[in-house]
């Protein structure tokens, strides 16, 4: 393997750099492969935080460009920034995309300047790219905050200007305050509690998005969430701690099969999912279901899906990830900005492509693995190793598939249940759930739907399928066994919907209370940007 020493990649020997350097992108567009355009753009406006948390990738990592670059996002990069989204809704015909306003800490930047950075960037989508075909905003807003600084004034701005809120905490005051604290050492869980009472309130409601949540696994699972179900949030996002091979996370020994990390999100995931009635959504959990059930992911800790996410630093610089600051030095780096840069361009580096070719950059590990298509080698920055890139197993190998598996037995038992009850509450997990007279073909045609996506749980797909790795597995919906390929009749619906699922792409409970799941909607929001969370 290759030696790293350097930030752009190479060893300094003028030896071949770690992949995905060297991925041909050329090639692959020879072969038919086109980039998937980007849908969510992070703008950093500003550069600075007002807390000082020892988890953070920004400050705390590998990667301290911070220290070189302006403190916040000037009016002329964001006009540059405006245009160059504009053009990239324009030439991809994108119906919506996303808006994060980040940092370092956004509020930060103060409530007008990000209201106004908003509008201008909503005016310049129209402008360039027409209304909206579904009405409203192109441009949907929101911005990430440790909500010290969320008061009247910017809850007021954000109503005004449609700008939603997701707000990070870790969970109980102690957990917590281990992490998020002043630079003095003071904990910052009172104020944020405060901040969110003012944001759950009814004048504000509407605009909170859900809540971030860094594992700790000296915290209590079951304690630190049913800690964040005290807000009632619309959604939760719980985060793995970033690290790597090189710089492996606390309590993970690189190569270790012990799976604290997967214990402690499986202890939550039996809470949240045994619950007689939704509480809220998970996202690793929902997404893990999804793509056991055929369908895709939501975000790039799990499953194959291309990344459609980019970064705006604050002095116009492009970037991909900006968790791939976890790293080493200029690992989320493209070279590019938006002064003089197409979004285009950026879809066409290596290090963006390789992100949005699916199982085709996974490690012979992985590709060999059984639940490739489920965890899809796990969070894009978690694989980094010094001596050879991305191209390996996730850190938290062990974690992902002790998650993936436990869940999986959890649905299979359920599903079977189903199958052997055959009965009405098994209507909202299979096909054929109208109203006709054939109600014993009907029950007999549940019975042989649930048993096959038993089977199917319990016997995830082999890797090698045909196409090989990059063939048909690579596709944005995956395909296990054909359960992905199937839709429920008369629906449009995958496999495992309820007819009664509102938008959101959330599946109904399946623990106890299974009879009441369907109908139930999900509520709004979308706590992480991109396909991978911030903190």
């Amino acid at each position: 393997m290759i030696s790293y020493t350097g930030s752009d990649g190479s060893d300094g020997s003028g030896a071949a750099a770690p992949w995905p350097a060297g991925l041909d992108v050329g090639a692959l567009l020879a072969g038919g492969w086109r980039p998937t355009a980007f849908r969510e753009f992070v703008l950093k406006v500003h550069g600075r935080c007002d807390l000082a948390c020892d988890h953070c990738y920004v400050y705390e990592m590998a990667d301290q460009s911070w220290r070189d670059r302006p403190t916040r996002m000037s009016p002329s990069v964001v006009a540059q920034t405006a245009r160059r989204i504009a053009e990239h809704v324009r030439d991809h015909d994108l119906p919506s995309v996303k808006l994060i306003l980040h940092g370092g800490e956004p509020l930060l930047a103060g409530a007008e300047t990000l209201g106004r950075t908003v509008r201008d960037i909503r005016a310049a989508v129209r402008a360039t790219a027409g209304p909206s075909p579904h009405g409203g905003e192109r441009v949907v807003a929101r911005v990430q905050t440790n909500a010290l600084r969320l008061g009247e004034r910017e809850l007021q701005v954000f109503d005004r200007q449609l700008i939603r809120v997701g707000v990070s905490l870790d969970g109980t005051a102690e957990g917590h305050d281990r992490h998020r604290r002043h630079a003095d050492g003071r904990g910052s869980h009172a104020q944020v509690r405060t901040a969110l009472q003012r944001l759950t309130a009814d004048r504000y409601r509407h605009l909170f998005t859900g809540l971030l949540c860094t594992v700790d696994v000296r915290n209590d699972p079951v304690a630190t969430y049913e800690a964040l179900l005290e807000f009632a949030p619309p959604a939760v996002d719980f985060l793995l701690p970033h690290g790597n091979w090189s710089a492996p996370p606390p309590g993970r020994t690189a190569g270790s099969p012990a799976t604290p990390y997967g214990d402690w999100l499986a202890a939550v995931f039996d809470r949240w999912y045994g619950a007689p009635r939704r509480e809220t959504k998970v996202r690793i959990f929902q997404d893990v279901m999804h793509l056991l059930l055929g369908g895709p992911s939501s975000s790039e800790a799990v499953g194959l899906s291309p990344v459609g996410v980019v970064v705006v630093e604050t002095d116009g610089s492009i970037e991909q990830s900006d968790i791939l600051k976890s790293a080493y030095p200029g690992a989320p780096a493209t070279g590019m900005n938006v002064a003089r840069d197409p979004f285009d361009s950026v879809l066409r580096s290596p290090f963006v492509a390789a992100r949005q070719i699916g199982a085709r950059a996974l490690c012979a590990t992985c590709a060999r693995c059984p639940e490739k298509e489920i965890c899809g080698g796990g969070h894009y920055a978690h694989r980094y190793h010094l001596r050879n890139g991305f191209r390996n197993p996730s850190v938290y190998c062990p974690d992902m598939l002790r998650l993936i598996r436990h869940i999986r037995s959890r649905l299979a038992r359920d599903i079977s249940r189903l199958a052997d009850r055959g009965g009405g509450c098994a209507r909202s997990l299979s096909p054929g759930s109208g109203g006709d007279a054939g109600g014993t073909r009907r029950r007999a045609r549940r019975r042989g739907w649930a048993a096959a996506t038993a089977r199917h749980l319990v016997e995830p797909a082999h890797a090698t399928r045909p196409g090989g790795a990059g063939g048909r597995a690579d596709r944005r919906r995956s395909r296990h066994g054909g359960l992905g390929a199937r839709r429920v009749r008369g629906t449009g619906r995958s496999p495992g919907t309820s007819s009664g699922r509102r938008p959101g792409g959330d599946l109904p409970p399946l623990g106890r209370g299974v009879g009441r799941a369907r109908g139930q909607g999900a509520a709004p929001g979308d706590p992480s940007p991109g396909r991978g969370g911030r903190s």
